[in-house]
């Protein structure tokens, strides 16, 4: 069955004060719709571990650089709430923007640190967007565990630290990254590459699979860093905004993986930017 699709916060806060007097756990998967198997996963996990379940869809504004961009980000919310009928989710909370940002709304949740890199350093104010916009889903949905991908890694390093540094009682919960066949990670954006983008888009993961198998055999990233940026455009991406090896606390730029590290990568095709990341086991660097 469709699930309910709710408009109104006051809508899904008497939604919310229900479930809370069956004493139901309520999980919530956080997207801004276009929804694909990625997003499907969320769901499923968070159906496997809370009574009731609610995924919000909002193209939130404020995380968007381009006007371009939020003009051309997909939304198919008809398409979406079909997918999501199999799944027999509680509710879609799809709020109008004003119950987001009521006419006067003038804060902003800013996350240091983490954001002054990688996606951050690219996109100014995006990450401020993200915080501002889950802090808002979490207390709105006053859900006790929300549902992320590990694909926007550093989105999800961001949302734990926001969380936590508000004292927000939730538990932001990571599911790994969903891949096309190819390997491309699913992402609502590559609705927007034609077939043949699709094809050299999907040349990023085993770039990154390589590193990583290099890296645990005991190479340096620097010297292969460059090279993998060639791999990239000869694959027939057109810009490369970063190639990165980092910790995955704190987002340090790293030589080695010493720690657990992720390979961090950025790179614009048919002009849409993709992101992505990959594990990368500890190894004792060549030598050592």
């Amino acid at each position: 069955m469709t699930p309910p699709i709710l408009r109104k916060l006051a809508e899904m806060r008497d939604h919310t004060a229900r479930w809370r007097a069956e004493g139901a756990r309520i999980g919530v998967v956080p997207t801004m719709g276009a929804l694909h198997r990625g997003h499907l996963s969320l769901v499923e996990a968070a159906k496997a571990e809370c009574d009731r379940v609610v995924v919000w869809i909002f193209v939130n504004p404020k995380q968007f650089n381009s006007p371009e961009d939020l003009e051309n980000y997909p939304r198919t919310e008809v398409e979406d709430a079909g997918k999501l009928a199999p799944f027999a989710v509680d509710a879609v909370y799809a709020p109008d923007v004003d119950q987001v940002y009521p006419d006067g709304f003038a804060t902003n949740v800013s996350v240091s640190g983490l954001t002054d890199v990688l996606c951050g350093a690219h996109r100014s104010g995006h990450f401020d967007g993200v915080a501002t916009v889950v802090s808002k889903i979490f207390l709105q949905t006053g859900a006790d565990r929300a549902y992320f991908g590990e694909k926007d890694f550093q989105q999800l390093q961001v949302v734990r630290r926001m969380a936590r540094d508000l004292d927000i009682p939730i538990e932001v919960m990571a599911c790994p990254t969903v891949r096309e066949a190819s390997g491309l990670a699913m992402s609502s954006r590559n609705l927007r590459l034609s077939e043949g983008g699709l094809a050299q888009a999907a040349q990023l993961y085993p770039v990154l699979r390589d590193l990583a198998a290099e890296l645990a055999d005991g190479a340096r990233f620097p010297p292969l860093a460059e090279r993998a940026r060639a791999r990239l455009i000869e694959a027939g991406f057109d810009e490369v905004d970063y190639l990165e090896l980092r910790d995955e606390a704190a987002l340090q730029a790293l030589d080695h993986p010493d720690r657990p590290a992720r390979i961090f990568a950025a790179a614009w095709i048919e002009g849409v930017r993709l992101i992505d990341n990959l594990a990368v086991p500890a190894a004792v660097p060549e030598g050592a």
